[in-house]
């Protein structure tokens, strides 16, 4: 692999400022912020009056623990635009969730906004290797989802040359990357498992494509994925983070050279970690949920947002910015049965450790009489798709995760591709136990 670590005369000054200097930054900054909020705001001003706080309050960083969470219902509560801190007329874009689980959750940027957006992205494909001049195949989906847009932004304003391919069609996105021969590549990490498979169907060898780095995010991913990514293509995983509460993708990113964690953008994005129970603040270094207030956000400022995702803050390494330890798990993706916490990542590295078996899997949670089971569906390699390698492998997986998750829970091994792609984020559970008796 290339090496693509930056030049120290490459970075933005804040990225290698002091700390004492990014701290005072974010000071002033997040005063702004609050009273911004509070001023343009009625949900914020309403739920820091009945705190009894007030912007004026906040005397130190840490300070703004005394400030109420901010979380996703809140936006639904507020639908469509009652977060919204500027007049609609000066709202540049809007992205939107999908709404499969209720109402959307929109967010809208101004034109400022949107201008830090495609910097921050920039500076996290720098921070990934990419230079002006590189051309960047982007395969994050277009529309109302914050990626395709974002990523498209942020690969211009470094620079470098976008292919716009969204998410779907995977032969012909392997047929663009063969023929253009683009250095990177944006996509989801499930999703570029899919492309890896079509390039071995049309019989081209993804070590020889032009691909120096990968930049995936969207969807918490392990370091096992990574080397197996790293090892079929002969490129560089990284990571990206982002959420379109916050901005998108470009909230954080990992640095080519260490690949050690995701520096958190602090002179746009203050990063918390507190106890998912209790929402009391954690020791540094101790795991617990992300919680994130932004600095410089004009349409929807957000404060102390509780983003779901588990992770740790660490000092930094490549940059002078704090590090947030890769996400593997979100408190709302973690399924609980019989008293043992599980995550979809964890099972995610168990499945890439076993021989014989494909790198996709989903996982099926059902009733067994009166209590909670899962079931994992994986698939066999088209090498070891005979019974008896189907069944060592089902033996072996079973009891690894029994042995290391501990849990009990039922494996089968289908045929190869029998399993559900993903065209962008990836089906990772199946719930069936609704309305089980």
């Amino acid at each position: 692999m290339k090496d693509l670590g930056a030049r120290k005369e490459e970075l933005e000054p804040i990225e290698i400022a002091s700390r004492d200097e990014i701290s005072a930054l974010q000071l002033r900054r997040m005063k702004w912020s609050l009273q911004h909020a509070y001023d343009n705001v009625p949900m914020y001003k309403a739920r820091f009056d009945a705190k009894g706080v007030h912007p004026s309050d906040l005397k130190s960083l840490a300070d703004i623990a005394l400030f109420p969470f901010t979380v996703k219902s809140d936006l639904r509560d507020n639908y469509p635009f009652g977060m919204f801190a500027v007049p609609r007329a000066q709202i540049q874009r809007i992205h939107a969730s999908s709404g499969t689980t209720g109402k959307a959750t929109v967010v809208g940027y101004t034109k400022a906004d949107c201008e830090v957006f495609a910097d921050m992205v920039a500076r996290s494909l720098r921070a990934a290797g990419v230079r002006a001049g590189d051309m960047v195949h982007n395969a994050y989906g277009y529309g109302l989802f914050t990626g395709g847009l974002g990523a498209h932004h942020g690969i211009e304003r470094l620079g470098a040359t976008v292919v716009p391919m969204g998410g779907g069609q995977t032969p012909k996105q392997v047929q663009l990357i063969h023929d253009f021969e683009p250095q990177a590549i944006m996509v989801t990490p499930s999703y570029i498992l899919n492309i890896l498979e079509e390039f071995h169907k049309q019989g081209l060898d993804p070590r020889a494509c032009s691909l120096d780095v990968g930049i995936f995010g969207a969807e918490p991913w392990t370091n096992a994925m990574r080397d197996e990514v790293e090892q079929a293509f002969d490129m560089h995983a990284v990571d990206i983070y982002g959420l379109s509460e916050i901005m998108g993708p470009g909230v954080a990113n990992e640095c080519v050279e260490t690949k050690d964690g995701l520096h958190i953008w602090e002179d746009h994005f203050y990063p918390e970690v507190i106890n998912p129970e209790t929402g009391e603040p954690v020791a540094q270094g101790e795991r617990g949920e992300l919680v994130i207030t932004t600095l410089t956000k004009e349409a929807l400022p957000m404060i102390r947002y509780r983003t779901r995702d588990l992770t740790r803050l660490l000092p930094g390494t490549a940059r002078s910015m704090r590090r947030i330890e890769k996400i593997t798990g979100r408190s709302d993706d973690m399924m609980i049965l019989r008293g043992v916490n599980v995550f979809p990542t964890q099972v995610e590295e168990l499945v890439l450790m076993t021989g014989g078996l494909a790198p996709y899997f989903q996982i099926e949670l059902y009733r067994a009489g009166h209590m909670d089971a899962m079931r994992v569906h994986v698939e066999a390699i088209p090498r070891a798709a005979d019974e008896a390698s189907r069944a060592a492998a089902a033996r072996m997986l079973t009891k690894r995760i029994k042995d290391i998750i501990g849990v009990s829970t039922e494996v089968l091994v289908g045929d190869p591709e029998s399993v559900a792609r993903s065209q962008g984020k990836a089906v990772r559970v199946v719930d069936n136990r609704k309305g089980a008796q």
